[in-house]
Protein backbone atom coordinates (compact mmCIF):
# COMPACT_ATOMS: atom_id res chain seq x y z
CA UNK A 1 0.00 0.00 0.00
CA UNK A 2 1.46 3.21 -1.12
CA UNK A 3 2.59 5.34 2.18
CA UNK A 4 0.62 9.05 1.17
CA UNK A 5 -2.85 6.46 1.85
CA UNK A 6 -1.71 6.14 5.81
CA UNK A 7 -2.11 8.49 8.42
CA UNK A 8 0.33 11.24 8.73
CA UNK A 9 2.46 10.26 11.87
CA UNK A 10 2.21 6.79 10.44
CA UNK A 11 5.94 6.61 10.04
CA UNK A 12 6.63 7.78 13.89
CA UNK A 13 4.57 5.49 14.94
CA UNK A 14 3.00 3.02 13.06
CA UNK A 15 2.19 0.70 15.62
CA UNK A 16 -1.53 2.12 16.12
CA UNK A 17 -2.67 1.34 12.25
CA UNK A 18 -0.71 -2.23 11.79
CA UNK A 19 -4.04 -4.02 12.97
CA UNK A 20 -5.98 -2.80 10.46
CA UNK A 21 -3.56 -4.37 7.44
CA UNK A 22 -2.63 -7.34 9.67
CA UNK A 23 -4.71 -10.97 8.69
CA UNK A 24 -4.78 -13.62 10.88
CA UNK A 25 -3.40 -17.00 10.41
CA UNK A 26 -4.55 -20.51 10.30
CA UNK A 27 -2.10 -20.85 13.46
CA UNK A 28 -3.42 -17.50 15.19
CA UNK A 29 -7.01 -18.90 14.73
CA UNK A 30 -5.96 -22.45 16.07
CA UNK A 31 -4.50 -20.36 19.07
CA UNK A 32 -7.73 -18.31 19.55
CA UNK A 33 -9.93 -21.04 19.17
CA UNK A 34 -8.17 -23.50 21.59
CA UNK A 35 -6.76 -20.74 23.83
CA UNK A 36 -10.50 -19.23 24.82
CA UNK A 37 -12.33 -22.83 25.17
CA UNK A 38 -8.96 -23.48 27.44
CA UNK A 39 -8.79 -20.49 29.23
CA UNK A 40 -12.80 -20.62 29.72
CA UNK A 41 -12.34 -24.44 31.06
CA UNK A 42 -9.99 -23.48 33.85
CA UNK A 43 -12.47 -20.56 35.17
CA UNK A 44 -15.32 -22.86 35.15
CA UNK A 45 -16.55 -23.14 38.73
CA UNK A 46 -19.36 -21.46 40.30
CA UNK A 47 -21.72 -20.78 37.93
CA UNK A 48 -24.41 -18.95 38.60
CA UNK A 49 -27.91 -20.68 37.51
CA UNK A 50 -25.66 -23.07 35.48
CA UNK A 51 -24.87 -20.05 33.05
CA UNK A 52 -22.14 -18.52 31.92
CA UNK A 53 -22.25 -16.56 35.04
CA UNK A 54 -18.90 -17.14 37.05
CA UNK A 55 -16.38 -14.97 38.93
CA UNK A 56 -13.72 -15.19 37.31
CA UNK A 57 -13.28 -15.60 33.32
CA UNK A 58 -9.74 -14.76 31.87
CA UNK A 59 -11.63 -16.17 28.12
CA UNK A 60 -12.68 -12.94 26.98
CA UNK A 61 -8.81 -11.31 27.25
CA UNK A 62 -7.70 -13.43 24.93
CA UNK A 63 -10.49 -12.41 22.60
CA UNK A 64 -9.34 -8.70 23.49
CA UNK A 65 -5.75 -9.34 22.69
CA UNK A 66 -6.49 -10.85 19.68
CA UNK A 67 -9.19 -8.03 18.80
CA UNK A 68 -6.35 -5.45 19.18
CA UNK A 69 -3.84 -6.91 17.23
CA UNK A 70 -6.15 -8.04 14.28
CA UNK A 71 -9.03 -5.61 14.55
CA UNK A 72 -12.47 -6.72 13.08
CA UNK A 73 -11.16 -9.82 11.21
CA UNK A 74 -11.10 -12.03 14.03
CA UNK A 75 -14.49 -10.70 15.60
CA UNK A 76 -16.41 -13.74 13.32
CA UNK A 77 -13.60 -16.25 14.92
CA UNK A 78 -14.02 -14.83 18.47
CA UNK A 79 -17.66 -15.78 18.13
CA UNK A 80 -17.24 -19.53 16.82
CA UNK A 81 -14.91 -19.57 19.89
CA UNK A 82 -17.69 -18.19 22.17
CA UNK A 83 -20.56 -20.83 20.73
CA UNK A 84 -17.82 -23.79 21.37
CA UNK A 85 -17.34 -22.80 24.72
CA UNK A 86 -21.28 -22.50 25.63
CA UNK A 87 -21.50 -25.80 24.01
CA UNK A 88 -19.06 -27.97 24.25
CA UNK A 89 -17.14 -26.68 27.60
CA UNK A 90 -19.90 -24.76 30.00
CA UNK A 91 -23.25 -26.77 28.35
CA UNK A 92 -24.87 -23.84 28.15
CA UNK A 93 -28.82 -25.21 28.57
CA UNK A 94 -29.73 -22.68 26.41
CA UNK A 95 -31.37 -23.25 22.65
CA UNK A 96 -29.16 -23.23 19.91
CA UNK A 97 -29.98 -19.64 18.29
CA UNK A 98 -29.76 -18.51 21.67
CA UNK A 99 -26.68 -19.51 22.13
CA UNK A 100 -25.86 -18.10 18.91
CA UNK A 101 -27.50 -14.65 19.53
CA UNK A 102 -25.47 -14.94 23.35
CA UNK A 103 -22.36 -15.34 21.33
CA UNK A 104 -22.93 -12.20 18.85
CA UNK A 105 -23.19 -10.10 21.76
CA UNK A 106 -20.17 -11.20 23.64
CA UNK A 107 -18.15 -10.81 20.49
CA UNK A 108 -19.58 -7.29 19.34
CA UNK A 109 -19.39 -5.87 23.07
CA UNK A 110 -15.83 -6.76 23.27
CA UNK A 111 -14.92 -5.65 19.57
CA UNK A 112 -16.50 -2.22 20.78
CA UNK A 113 -14.32 -2.36 23.97
CA UNK A 114 -10.83 -3.01 21.60
CA UNK A 115 -11.63 -0.39 19.08
CA UNK A 116 -12.24 2.19 22.47
CA UNK A 117 -8.95 1.20 23.67
CA UNK A 118 -7.33 1.55 20.53
CA UNK A 119 -8.74 5.13 19.85
CA UNK A 120 -8.00 6.37 23.84
CA UNK A 121 -4.60 4.29 23.96
CA UNK A 122 -1.69 4.86 21.78
CA UNK A 123 -0.65 2.13 19.69
CA UNK A 124 -3.60 -0.08 21.78
CA UNK A 125 -0.69 -1.56 24.00
CA UNK A 126 -0.16 -1.51 27.67
CA UNK A 127 -0.55 1.32 30.07
CA UNK A 128 2.82 3.14 30.43
CA UNK A 129 1.44 5.63 32.90
CA UNK A 130 -1.06 6.62 35.02
CA UNK A 131 -3.30 8.35 32.95
CA UNK A 132 -2.82 5.28 30.56
CA UNK A 133 -3.84 2.78 33.32
CA UNK A 134 -6.67 5.02 34.08
CA UNK A 135 -8.22 5.27 30.67
CA UNK A 136 -7.63 1.00 30.36
CA UNK A 137 -9.25 0.15 33.44
CA UNK A 138 -12.61 2.69 32.88
CA UNK A 139 -13.09 1.41 29.04
CA UNK A 140 -12.37 -2.25 30.58
CA UNK A 141 -15.24 -1.82 33.15
CA UNK A 142 -17.83 0.38 31.07
CA UNK A 143 -16.93 -2.27 28.33
CA UNK A 144 -17.60 -5.47 31.02
CA UNK A 145 -20.67 -3.65 32.74
CA UNK A 146 -22.01 -3.23 28.64
CA UNK A 147 -21.45 -6.94 28.21
CA UNK A 148 -22.55 -8.22 31.31
CA UNK A 149 -26.67 -6.28 31.02
CA UNK A 150 -27.10 -7.00 27.46
CA UNK A 151 -26.03 -10.90 28.27
CA UNK A 152 -28.01 -11.61 31.43
CA UNK A 153 -30.88 -9.30 29.90
CA UNK A 154 -31.05 -11.40 26.64
CA UNK A 155 -30.99 -14.25 29.06
CA UNK A 156 -33.93 -12.98 30.99
CA UNK A 157 -36.06 -12.25 28.28
CA UNK A 158 -35.79 -15.66 26.39
CA UNK A 159 -37.03 -16.99 30.09
CA UNK A 160 -33.94 -18.50 31.08
CA UNK A 161 -32.99 -16.31 34.47
CA UNK A 162 -35.51 -15.38 36.69
CA UNK A 163 -36.08 -11.60 37.14
CA UNK A 164 -35.37 -12.12 40.69
CA UNK A 165 -31.68 -12.60 40.04
CA UNK A 166 -31.24 -10.13 37.36
CA UNK A 167 -28.98 -7.67 39.57
CA UNK A 168 -26.85 -10.68 40.95
CA UNK A 169 -26.14 -11.76 37.60
CA UNK A 170 -24.80 -9.15 36.25
CA UNK A 171 -22.45 -8.17 39.48
CA UNK A 172 -21.26 -11.84 39.59
CA UNK A 173 -21.05 -11.51 35.98
CA UNK A 174 -18.83 -7.80 35.50
CA UNK A 175 -16.78 -8.67 38.80
CA UNK A 176 -15.67 -11.70 36.68
CA UNK A 177 -14.63 -10.74 33.17
CA UNK A 178 -13.78 -7.38 34.81
CA UNK A 179 -10.88 -9.45 37.44
CA UNK A 180 -10.26 -12.07 34.47
CA UNK A 181 -9.29 -9.04 31.72
CA UNK A 182 -7.44 -7.28 34.21
CA UNK A 183 -5.45 -9.94 35.63
CA UNK A 184 -4.48 -11.93 32.31
CA UNK A 185 -5.20 -9.70 29.80
CA UNK A 186 -1.48 -7.98 30.48
CA UNK A 187 0.24 -11.02 30.68
CA UNK A 188 -1.25 -12.32 27.08
CA UNK A 189 -0.09 -9.04 25.73
CA UNK A 190 3.12 -9.37 26.97
CA UNK A 191 3.16 -13.14 25.71
CA UNK A 192 2.46 -11.97 21.96
CA UNK A 193 5.05 -9.05 22.20
CA UNK A 194 9.01 -9.83 21.98
CA UNK A 195 10.50 -7.53 23.66
CA UNK A 196 7.78 -7.66 26.79
CA UNK A 197 8.43 -11.98 26.67
CA UNK A 198 11.97 -10.72 27.02
CA UNK A 199 11.60 -8.67 30.16
CA UNK A 200 9.05 -11.53 31.41
CA UNK A 201 11.64 -14.58 30.80
CA UNK A 202 14.03 -12.27 32.72
CA UNK A 203 12.15 -12.11 35.59
CA UNK A 204 11.02 -15.66 35.79
CA UNK A 205 14.37 -16.76 35.30
CA UNK A 206 16.17 -14.32 37.78
CA UNK A 207 17.52 -15.15 41.11
CA UNK A 208 14.21 -13.15 42.52
CA UNK A 209 11.62 -15.32 41.05
CA UNK A 210 11.55 -17.74 43.71
CA UNK A 211 11.50 -15.28 46.58
CA UNK A 212 8.64 -13.90 44.52
CA UNK A 213 6.81 -17.17 44.53
CA UNK A 214 7.20 -18.10 48.36
CA UNK A 215 6.46 -14.50 49.14
CA UNK A 216 2.88 -14.48 47.33
CA UNK A 217 2.54 -18.17 48.76
CA UNK A 218 3.23 -16.85 52.72
CA UNK A 219 1.08 -14.12 51.52
CA UNK A 220 -1.77 -16.69 50.47
CA UNK A 221 -1.04 -19.06 53.57
CA UNK A 222 -1.63 -15.97 55.74
CA UNK A 223 -5.06 -14.75 53.83
CA UNK A 224 -7.01 -17.77 53.77
CA UNK A 225 -5.27 -20.23 56.11
CA UNK A 226 -4.95 -17.92 59.38
CA UNK A 227 -7.18 -14.97 58.10
CA UNK A 228 -9.95 -17.80 57.26
CA UNK A 229 -10.74 -17.97 60.70
CA UNK A 230 -10.52 -14.44 61.11
CA UNK A 231 -13.26 -12.96 58.49
CA UNK A 232 -10.34 -12.64 56.14
CA UNK A 233 -8.96 -9.80 58.21
CA UNK A 234 -5.20 -10.88 56.98
CA UNK A 235 -5.77 -10.29 53.16
CA UNK A 236 -4.37 -7.36 52.59
CA UNK A 237 -0.73 -9.14 53.53
CA UNK A 238 -1.57 -10.08 48.84
CA UNK A 239 -0.78 -6.49 48.34
CA UNK A 240 2.80 -6.55 49.89
CA UNK A 241 4.11 -9.41 47.54
CA UNK A 242 2.72 -7.66 44.11
CA UNK A 243 4.03 -4.11 45.46
CA UNK A 244 7.21 -6.02 45.82
CA UNK A 245 7.92 -7.55 42.37
CA UNK A 246 5.64 -3.95 40.51
CA UNK A 247 8.71 -2.08 42.54
CA UNK A 248 11.68 -4.05 41.46
CA UNK A 249 10.64 -5.04 38.05
CA UNK A 250 8.12 -2.40 36.97
CA UNK A 251 5.25 -3.16 35.13
CA UNK A 252 6.23 -7.16 33.95
CA UNK A 253 6.64 -7.77 37.55
CA UNK A 254 3.39 -6.71 38.75
CA UNK A 255 1.69 -9.14 35.99
CA UNK A 256 3.77 -11.74 36.86
CA UNK A 257 2.68 -11.58 40.17
CA UNK A 258 -1.19 -10.51 40.03
CA UNK A 259 -1.09 -13.79 37.61
CA UNK A 260 0.33 -15.83 40.57
CA UNK A 261 -2.07 -14.41 43.19
CA UNK A 262 -5.13 -14.89 41.25
CA UNK A 263 -3.88 -18.59 40.50
CA UNK A 264 -3.67 -19.00 44.33
CA UNK A 265 -6.88 -17.79 44.94
CA UNK A 266 -8.84 -19.68 42.55
CA UNK A 267 -6.91 -22.45 43.92
CA UNK A 268 -7.48 -21.78 47.62
CA UNK A 269 -11.18 -20.84 46.90
CA UNK A 270 -11.79 -24.36 45.09
CA UNK A 271 -9.63 -26.16 48.03
CA UNK A 272 -11.47 -24.36 50.77
CA UNK A 273 -14.89 -25.08 48.73
CA UNK A 274 -16.35 -21.25 49.46
CA UNK A 275 -19.72 -19.83 48.57
CA UNK A 276 -20.14 -17.79 45.76
CA UNK A 277 -21.13 -14.80 47.33
CA UNK A 278 -17.39 -14.92 49.22
CA UNK A 279 -16.05 -15.89 45.77
CA UNK A 280 -17.31 -12.66 44.38
CA UNK A 281 -16.05 -10.69 47.31
CA UNK A 282 -12.81 -12.15 47.16
CA UNK A 283 -12.87 -11.44 43.33
CA UNK A 284 -12.98 -7.58 44.00
CA UNK A 285 -10.35 -7.62 45.91
CA UNK A 286 -8.24 -9.67 43.64
CA UNK A 287 -8.84 -6.93 40.78
CA UNK A 288 -7.64 -4.12 43.10
CA UNK A 289 -4.67 -5.72 44.11
CA UNK A 290 -3.99 -6.38 40.20
CA UNK A 291 -4.35 -3.05 39.68
CA UNK A 292 -2.73 -1.97 43.19
CA UNK A 293 0.30 -3.45 41.54
CA UNK A 294 0.20 -2.16 38.11
CA UNK A 295 -0.31 1.28 39.11
CA UNK A 296 3.04 1.14 41.17
CA UNK A 297 4.53 -0.53 38.33
CA UNK A 298 3.53 1.87 35.82
CA UNK A 299 5.19 4.67 37.71
CA UNK A 300 7.96 2.76 38.29
CA UNK A 301 8.72 1.92 34.45
CA UNK A 302 7.69 6.28 33.93
CA UNK A 303 10.31 7.16 36.50
CA UNK A 304 13.10 4.37 34.72
CA UNK A 305 12.03 6.21 31.26
CA UNK A 306 12.26 9.85 32.56
CA UNK A 307 15.20 8.85 34.32
CA UNK A 308 17.00 7.87 31.00
CA UNK A 309 15.61 10.59 28.64
CA UNK A 310 16.86 12.92 31.40
CA UNK A 311 20.57 10.98 31.71
CA UNK A 312 20.68 11.58 27.20
CA UNK A 313 19.15 15.13 28.11
CA UNK A 314 22.04 16.05 30.44
CA UNK A 315 24.44 14.33 28.55
CA UNK A 316 23.65 16.00 25.45
CA UNK A 317 23.87 19.56 27.25
CA UNK A 318 27.01 18.73 28.75
CA UNK A 319 28.43 18.47 25.04
CA UNK A 320 27.71 22.12 24.40
CA UNK A 321 29.87 22.82 27.52
CA UNK A 322 32.65 20.27 26.83
CA UNK A 323 32.95 21.64 23.19
CA UNK A 324 34.36 24.47 24.43
CA UNK A 325 36.41 22.97 26.56
CA UNK A 326 37.85 21.09 23.39
CA UNK A 327 37.64 24.04 21.50
CA UNK A 328 40.21 25.44 24.00
CA UNK A 329 42.49 22.69 24.30
CA UNK A 330 42.94 21.65 20.89
CA UNK A 331 43.56 25.54 19.88
CA UNK A 332 47.29 25.04 21.51
CA UNK A 333 48.76 21.82 19.92
CA UNK A 334 46.55 22.66 16.36
CA UNK A 335 48.29 26.35 16.12
CA UNK A 336 51.17 24.38 17.60
CA UNK A 337 51.20 21.88 14.37
CA UNK A 338 50.64 24.80 11.80
CA UNK A 339 53.28 26.40 13.05
CA UNK A 340 55.56 23.23 13.48
CA UNK A 341 54.44 22.49 9.74
CA UNK A 342 55.22 26.12 8.23
CA UNK A 343 59.08 25.52 10.00
CA UNK A 344 59.31 21.54 8.00
CA UNK A 345 57.85 23.59 5.13
CA UNK A 346 60.66 26.28 4.69
CA UNK A 347 63.47 23.62 6.18
CA UNK A 348 62.77 22.03 2.85
CA UNK A 349 62.84 24.82 1.07
CA UNK A 350 66.45 25.12 1.97
CA UNK A 351 67.28 21.62 1.65
CA UNK A 352 68.00 21.86 5.49
CA UNK A 353 66.91 18.42 6.27
CA UNK A 354 69.40 17.69 9.72
CA UNK A 355 68.92 18.19 12.88
CA UNK A 356 66.51 21.24 12.61
CA UNK A 357 63.79 19.20 10.62
CA UNK A 358 63.89 16.27 12.71
CA UNK A 359 62.99 18.32 15.86
CA UNK A 360 60.40 20.14 13.73
CA UNK A 361 58.78 16.69 13.11
CA UNK A 362 58.90 15.78 16.58
CA UNK A 363 57.39 18.55 17.48
CA UNK A 364 54.48 17.82 15.24
CA UNK A 365 54.22 14.88 16.99
CA UNK A 366 54.11 15.35 20.22
CA UNK A 367 51.35 18.09 19.46
CA UNK A 368 49.31 14.85 17.87
CA UNK A 369 49.57 13.35 21.00
CA UNK A 370 48.25 16.03 23.01
CA UNK A 371 45.43 16.66 20.76
CA UNK A 372 44.56 12.84 20.29
CA UNK A 373 44.77 12.61 24.39
CA UNK A 374 42.39 15.30 24.63
CA UNK A 375 40.07 13.71 22.43
CA UNK A 376 40.15 10.26 23.71
CA UNK A 377 39.76 11.62 27.50
CA UNK A 378 36.53 13.71 26.11
CA UNK A 379 34.90 10.49 24.32
CA UNK A 380 35.22 8.81 27.77
CA UNK A 381 33.26 11.68 29.31
CA UNK A 382 30.56 11.39 27.03
CA UNK A 383 30.54 7.46 27.17
CA UNK A 384 30.93 6.42 30.74
CA UNK A 385 31.17 10.05 32.29
CA UNK A 386 34.86 8.87 33.96
CA UNK A 387 36.99 11.54 35.51
CA UNK A 388 40.46 11.23 35.17
CA UNK A 389 42.45 12.98 38.05
CA UNK A 390 45.64 14.73 37.87
CA UNK A 391 47.53 17.38 40.31
CA UNK A 392 47.62 20.52 38.58
CA UNK A 393 48.27 24.11 39.99
CA UNK A 394 45.38 26.14 40.89
CA UNK A 395 46.55 29.82 39.20
CA UNK A 396 47.97 28.60 36.43
CA UNK A 397 44.37 26.26 35.88
CA UNK A 398 42.50 29.32 36.55
CA UNK A 399 44.49 31.66 34.51
CA UNK A 400 44.11 29.35 31.45
CA UNK A 401 40.34 29.46 31.66
CA UNK A 402 40.12 33.25 32.33
CA UNK A 403 42.39 34.02 29.60
CA UNK A 404 39.67 32.56 26.94
CA UNK A 405 37.26 34.87 28.37
CA UNK A 406 39.43 37.76 28.10
CA UNK A 407 38.66 39.48 24.44
CA UNK A 408 34.71 39.19 25.01
CA UNK A 409 35.11 41.11 28.45
CA UNK A 410 36.93 43.48 26.70
CA UNK A 411 34.04 43.50 23.84
CA UNK A 412 31.77 44.17 26.32
CA UNK A 413 34.02 46.84 28.59
CA UNK A 414 33.77 44.76 31.32
CA UNK A 415 36.31 44.64 34.01
CA UNK A 416 37.40 40.77 34.49
CA UNK A 417 39.94 40.67 37.57
CA UNK A 418 41.39 37.70 38.80
CA UNK A 419 42.57 37.99 42.60
CA UNK A 420 45.71 36.44 43.66
CA UNK A 421 45.42 33.02 44.10
CA UNK A 422 46.79 30.43 46.93
CA UNK A 423 49.87 28.36 45.76
CA UNK A 424 48.49 25.06 45.85
CA UNK A 425 47.54 22.27 43.52
CA UNK A 426 43.79 20.90 42.83
CA UNK A 427 43.38 17.06 42.25
CA UNK A 428 41.07 17.04 39.47
CA UNK A 429 39.99 15.96 35.85
CA UNK A 430 40.86 19.58 34.19
CA UNK A 431 38.85 19.59 31.43
CA UNK A 432 35.72 19.02 33.80
CA UNK A 433 36.73 21.95 36.00
CA UNK A 434 37.18 24.10 33.10
CA UNK A 435 33.41 23.63 32.04
CA UNK A 436 32.24 24.47 35.41
CA UNK A 437 34.88 28.18 35.92
CA UNK A 438 33.68 28.34 31.98
CA UNK A 439 29.91 27.96 32.85
CA UNK A 440 30.31 30.39 35.73
CA UNK A 441 32.34 33.00 33.75
CA UNK A 442 29.48 32.67 30.97
CA UNK A 443 26.99 33.21 33.49
CA UNK A 444 28.50 36.39 35.09
CA UNK A 445 29.22 37.82 31.46
CA UNK A 446 25.66 37.62 30.79
CA UNK A 447 24.75 38.81 34.49
CA UNK A 448 26.56 42.11 33.92
CA UNK A 449 26.64 43.08 30.28
CA UNK A 450 23.21 45.30 30.51
CA UNK A 451 23.84 46.46 34.00
CA UNK A 452 25.42 50.36 34.14
CA UNK A 453 29.27 50.77 33.53
CA UNK A 454 29.91 51.30 37.02
CA UNK A 455 28.59 47.23 37.42
CA UNK A 456 29.69 45.41 34.71
CA UNK A 457 33.12 43.71 36.36
CA UNK A 458 33.93 40.48 37.27
CA UNK A 459 36.14 39.37 39.64
CA UNK A 460 37.74 35.74 40.33
CA UNK A 461 39.23 34.62 43.27
CA UNK A 462 40.48 31.64 45.26
CA UNK A 463 41.03 30.85 49.55
CA UNK A 464 41.91 28.06 51.63
CA UNK A 465 38.96 26.28 53.33
CA UNK A 466 40.67 24.28 55.87
CA UNK A 467 44.01 22.41 55.15
CA UNK A 468 42.09 20.31 52.09
CA UNK A 469 40.18 22.57 50.23
CA UNK A 470 40.01 25.66 48.07
CA UNK A 471 36.89 27.69 47.43
CA UNK A 472 37.26 29.24 44.03
CA UNK A 473 34.54 32.07 43.89
CA UNK A 474 33.23 33.97 40.96
CA UNK A 475 31.46 37.81 41.59
CA UNK A 476 29.71 40.16 39.37
CA UNK A 477 27.99 43.41 39.55
CA UNK A 478 24.98 41.65 38.60
CA UNK A 479 21.65 42.25 39.99
CA UNK A 480 21.97 38.98 42.24
CA UNK A 481 19.83 36.11 43.21
CA UNK A 482 17.10 36.13 45.49
CA UNK A 483 15.81 33.23 48.21
CA UNK A 484 13.12 32.15 45.33
CA UNK A 485 15.83 31.86 42.24
CA UNK A 486 18.36 30.18 45.02
CA UNK A 487 16.09 27.38 45.68
CA UNK A 488 15.58 26.46 42.46
CA UNK A 489 18.74 27.47 40.63
CA UNK A 490 20.45 24.41 40.77
CA UNK A 491 17.26 22.37 39.85
CA UNK A 492 17.76 22.09 36.04
CA UNK A 493 15.40 23.88 33.35
CA UNK A 494 15.77 27.20 34.65
CA UNK A 495 17.45 28.88 31.74
CA UNK A 496 16.50 32.56 31.59
CA UNK A 497 18.08 32.25 28.34
CA UNK A 498 16.15 32.01 25.43
CA UNK A 499 18.98 29.52 23.73
CA UNK A 500 19.67 27.70 26.76
CA UNK A 501 17.99 24.73 28.55
CA UNK A 502 19.46 25.75 31.96
CA UNK A 503 20.99 22.74 32.97
CA UNK A 504 24.22 24.22 33.02
CA UNK A 505 24.70 24.48 36.56
CA UNK A 506 22.86 21.35 37.22
CA UNK A 507 25.74 19.89 35.31
CA UNK A 508 28.46 21.97 36.85
CA UNK A 509 27.53 20.77 40.32
CA UNK A 510 27.10 17.20 38.94
CA UNK A 511 30.94 17.45 38.24
CA UNK A 512 32.17 19.24 41.32
CA UNK A 513 30.28 16.53 43.55
CA UNK A 514 31.98 14.03 41.42
CA UNK A 515 35.27 15.43 42.53
CA UNK A 516 34.45 15.54 46.00
CA UNK A 517 33.34 18.89 46.01
CA UNK A 518 30.58 21.21 46.23
CA UNK A 519 29.49 24.06 43.80
CA UNK A 520 27.01 27.07 45.72
CA UNK A 521 25.64 30.17 45.22
CA UNK A 522 24.33 33.07 47.86
CA UNK A 523 21.48 35.45 47.90
CA UNK A 524 22.26 38.94 47.62
CA UNK A 525 22.16 42.28 45.97
CA UNK A 526 25.23 41.05 43.14
CA UNK A 527 26.18 37.35 42.02
CA UNK A 528 28.26 35.39 43.67
CA UNK A 529 29.38 31.52 43.07
CA UNK A 530 31.55 29.56 45.07
CA UNK A 531 33.36 26.31 44.02
CA UNK A 532 34.93 23.76 46.16
CA UNK A 533 37.51 21.84 45.25
CA UNK A 534 40.33 18.89 47.01
CA UNK A 535 43.45 20.39 47.44
CA UNK A 536 46.57 17.55 46.48
CA UNK A 537 47.66 17.86 49.77
CA UNK A 538 50.61 15.18 49.25
CA UNK A 539 51.85 17.24 45.99
CA UNK A 540 51.96 20.40 48.08
CA UNK A 541 53.49 19.07 50.97
CA UNK A 542 56.24 17.18 48.47
CA UNK A 543 56.88 21.03 46.78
Amino acid sequence: MDEQNFPANYLTDPRPFMASYLRPGWRDLAVLLLGYLALDWASHLHPLHGLNITPWNPAPALGLVFLLRFDGRVVLPLAAAVVLAETIVRGLPVALVMTFVVAALIAGCYWATARALKRLLPAAQLPVDGRGLFVWTAVIAVGTLVNSALFVLALAFAGYLPTSGIAAAILQYWVGDVTGIVVTMPLLQMLFDEDRRRQLREIVVSRHALLLVAAVALALWLAFEVGARADFKYFYVLFLPIAWAAARHGLPGAVVAAALIQLGIIGAVQWRGYATVTVVEIQVLAAAIALFGFFIGVVVDEMRRVSGELKQTLRLAAAGDMAGAMAHELNQPLTALATYGSACEQLLAMDDSGERLRDAVRAMVRESARAAEVMRRLRDFFRTGTTRLESLPLEALVRGVVDGFSGKAAQGAIELAVGEMPACHLLCDRLQIEVVLRNLLSNAVDAVQAQPAARRWIRLSARAEGPSGISISVEDGGDGLDEAKLARLFAGFQSTKSSGLGLGLMISRAIAEAHGGHLWAEAGDRGVFRLLLPVDTWNDHAV
